[in-house]
Parts: C-alpha cells; structure tokens; sequence
C-alpha cells in the first residue's frame, strides 16, 4: 500500500492551495481517507476525513468552512482543497488510508505548505 502526496507549497494569506494524494497498491474504494498536518513542534493533527464512498466527510474546527475534502474513486486520487490560508496552516500535509478490517494504515512522504507574505 502506497499513499503519494503532492501540490503543497508557498502561498500568501488568503490564498488557496489544493493537495492531492495518488494511492495504490489497495483498494482505494473501500478505504477511509484522511489528510492530517503537523506544524513544527507540534504534535500532527486530524485535519479532515472521507469515508470510502464519499458520502461521509468531517473537519478539524480549525479549517471548517475554509477546507474541503473530496476523493475520485475512478482515480484513486483524494484532494484537499485549502482556501483563504492563515499562516497558522503552515504545516507538513500527511495523507492516511486506513481500513480497520484488515489493519490498513499508509502514511505517505507529505506535503509542505507554507502560508507567509
């Protein structure tokens, strides 16, 4: 199982970015995706999650209404659409699948997005 992030990068307030993360290697269709960040010298954080249909979806109270998940299943591709960045959203940007059944957990490399004039 592989997860590949990419699209992170520098961004002046109020900008937006969008993240996406490739995956293979299982099937991406059943599998609950979540995007995590984890700022310097902080533990990493929930960012937002998908469930595997795409139907179900939830966010950190910190990017509500300003972030939005989304995932293409055709593509096994899931997105992380960030609008009117802060620079309190400079962070390394993780992808996670995860699949409780059978013990499906894959972190990918991440992303780095950094949020300064």
């Amino acid at each position: 199982a592989q997860v590949v992030e990419s699209g992170g990068g520098l961004v002046q307030p109020g900008g937006s970015l969008r993240l996406s993360c490739a995956a293979s290697g299982f099937t991406f269709s059943s599998t609950r995706m979540s995007w995590y960040r984890q700022a310097s010298g902080k533990e990493r954080e929930l960012v937002a999650y998908i469930s595997s249909a795409g139907g179900t979806s939830n966010y950190a109270d910190s990017v509500k209404g300003r972030f939005t998940i989304s995932r293409d299943n055709a593509k096994n591709t899931v997105y992380l659409r960030m609008n009117s960045l802060k620079p309190e959203d400079t962070a390394v940007y993780y992808c996670n699948a995860q699949r409780i059944r059978d013990g499906l957990d894959a972190w990918g490399q991440g992303t780095l997005v950094t949020v300064s004039s």
